[in-house]
């Protein structure tokens, strides 16, 4: 385990979950973070041949934790547990870059036989509080798992799985979503943790929000150009920063939505609907 990947492991808590509040208490309190760590230097033991003392260290790591992954997985960077307590995740399971479990989640096997027989998850990923992933299937990027979901089929790519047996109820999506999720980042929250089933008057305006910043943003970038083909360099100012604390609510609400609506950490955002002037 390298310094470099300890840091992007200690980041992704910050970018993850509101409640962390500086490194010390992420390194010594975060049994996630734990988990991780413990399972990078059990996989490089299990590459090298020391399978033995590779079980052996994962084992500890679950005394300690109470997660148990086995060294023989292989999981990306930036990988976060939140919470942690119950998560399996099986010798031959897959985890891409920029992914997300719940306490509870298992990624488990459907067969006896040796082989690949463990689920596979692409960057970006989120599984929510309980669910359960089962089989050799592959669950596409950037897909949703729900809680308590039970998913033994393929994920498609963007799409959002919920229920037993697990079924879609958001599909990929689509150009209009891209650009919703394109500003959702630039100005510091999640508009995927609002789907749009959701019958809810503050989804929509912010929806129409969205929309409509996509296109003001659209029209400065015209000027601008014009503006700089006339000699001007005023647009090639940066904008100010936006504080990321400024939206803590609306991420811990987006999260909960999205992920584990059940749990008591994510209330929903306290936010008045935006009406139209």
């Amino acid at each position: 385990m390298s310094i470099r990947h300890l840091r992007e492991d200690i980041a992704c808590v910050f970018e993850r979950d509101p409640a962390a509040r500086n490194t010390f208490e992420v390194l010594t309190t975060y049994p996630g973070l734990h988990a991780v760590m413990h399972y990078r230097l059990a996989h490089w033991l299990w590459l090298k041949g020391f399978k033995w003392l590779a079980r052996w260290l994962s084992t500890i790591s679950r005394w300690f934790t109470g997660i148990e992954i086995h060294p023989g997985a292989t999981i990306g960077r930036r990988f976060f547990i939140d919470h942690g307590m119950g998560v399996v995740i099986g010798e031959t399971a897959e985890i891409g870059d920029d992914c997300t479990l719940y306490h509870g989640v298992t990624l488990g096997g459907t067969t006896w036989n040796k082989g690949k027989r463990h689920p596979t998850l692409k960057n970006g990923v989120v599984v929510g509080a309980g669910a359960k992933v089962l089989g050799p299937i592959e669950v596409g990027d950037n897909a949703r798992i729900g809680s308590n979901a039970v998913v033994t089929k393929e994920v498609p790519e963007g799409a959002t799985v919920v229920g037993i047996p697990g079924r879609i109820v958001r599909k990929a999506s689509t150009a209009e979503d891209e650009q919703r999720r394109r500003m959702a980042e630039k100005i510091g929250f999640d508009a995927y943790g609002i789907a749009d089933e959701m019958p809810d008057p503050i989804a929509r305006s912010i929806h129409n929000l969205m929309d409509h910043m996509n296109a003001v943003d659209r029209k400065i970038d015209t000027m601008c150009k014009a503006l700089h083909a006339l000699g001007d360099t005023t647009c090639s100012e940066a904008l100010p920063q936006l504080e990321a604390e400024t939206f803590l609510s609306l991420n811990e609400g987006a999260r909960a939505t999205a992920a584990e609506p059940d749990d008591n950490d994510g209330a929903e955002p306290p936010c008045q609907p935006c009406g139209k002037s």
